[in-house]
């Protein structure tokens, strides 16, 4: 349904899902796993999503055979087309991870935004990502430097395009990151975010002067593949400094950030799938998160009770009870 909608129902009976199953659906990856093959499950060949997105009928089969995919009952050799159609931002708990958890955590965070909104972002991780296994594999046989030198070009080529881009999308993030914890704080805490890149200079040439400690250590010490957003709050890192109700609020003002930024790249207010944040929010920022969503989003919202929640115009509920969804308003 267009709007607000609440997915109401107790733990276990398939909330969560039924937001991967909307993700996967619409970007073909999950927030949940770094493969969608993981989310196939136990003893299955494979699953079927099916769906329509305003004028627009989507189709995602994943079996032994690899990933099959339709839009507008028109099979798609590519997925351009197809990711073309839809914007997604999701919230869940485990967002405090992007406060406290490792690099990596902020770097796919990076990663879901620059593939919604920068041509060929995609392409050119994907590029990157198998550059570095293949070189990776090659120092820990401790093969030679002719050998290893092969992908040293692909990376250097994907990896310089990667810096650019993150560089550019948390320019473009921080004064939204930085407005939006000012928003959820009631103006008592102060946000900032800063591009740490995983080398200095040019690419080519930090892989040179690496080649010692690479040899040394056998893996590829310097690329994109070591970025971070640092994250401070009220002057001090997030990480050390914050308290943990400081950490969930940047974590939620990292994803209000990231779907205000989704809106103003691409003209369309994205779907957002906020999976139980707001248990874990006192009622006054659960109120004020909600206030803050963009108005033009749909948003699908699961929770295990409503009784914070003043029924609003364009605002569903949904009962989840025994994997069986009934609406209720």
């Amino acid at each position: 349904m267009p709007g607000t909608n609440f997915l109401v129902g107790d733990n276990a009976q398939g909330k969560t899902s039924i937001l991967e199953a909307i993700c996967a659906l619409l970007r073909l990856q999950s927030p949940r796993t770094a493969s969608l093959g993981h989310a196939v499950r136990v003893s299955e060949p494979g699953f079927v999503l099916d769906g329509q997105y305003g004028d627009h009928h989507l189709k995602l089969r994943l079996d032994g055979a690899g990933r099959h995919l339709e839009l507008d009952s028109v099979a798609q050799a590519k997925s351009e087309n197809y990711l073309s159609i839809a914007r997604i931002s999701w919230f869940s708990n485990d967002d405090m991870e992007l406060v406290r958890g490792g690099a990596s955590q902020r770097r796919r965070y990076l990663d879901f935004i620059g593939a919604q909104t920068v041509p060929g972002y995609l392409r050119q991780l994907r590029s990157y990502e198998r550059a570095l296994r293949s070189r990776n594999l090659l120092l820990k046989e401790g093969r030679g430097i002719r050998e290893i030198q092969a992908y040293t070009a692909p990376l250097v080529s994907a990896g310089e395009f990667l810096r650019e881009a993150r560089e550019q999308l948390i320019q473009g993030l921080a004064p939204l990151l930085c407005a939006a914890t000012a928003e959820i704080s009631r103006q008592r805490e102060t946000a900032a975010g800063e591009y740490r890149p995983g080398f200095t200079g040019d690419f080519g040439t930090a892989l040179a002067e690496s080649q010692a400690q690479e040899q040394r250590l056998r893996q590829t010490v310097a690329g994109p593949h070591r970025d971070d957003l640092i994250l401070q709050l009220n002057g001090m890192d997030a990480a050390a400094f914050a308290s943990e109700g400081q950490q969930r609020t940047l974590a939620v003002a990292l994803k209000l950030a990231q779907t205000r930024y989704l809106e103003a790249q691409t003209g369309t207010a994205p779907i957002l799938l906020i999976d139980d944040v707001f248990g874990e929010l006192d009622p006054q920022r659960r109120n004020t998160l909600l206030a803050s969503l963009p108005a033009g989003s749909q948003k699908i919202i699961t929770t295990t009770f409503l009784d914070w929640h003043e029924q609003q115009p364009e605002t569903a509920v949904f009962a989840l009870a025994g994997h069986s969804l009934t609406r209720k308003t």
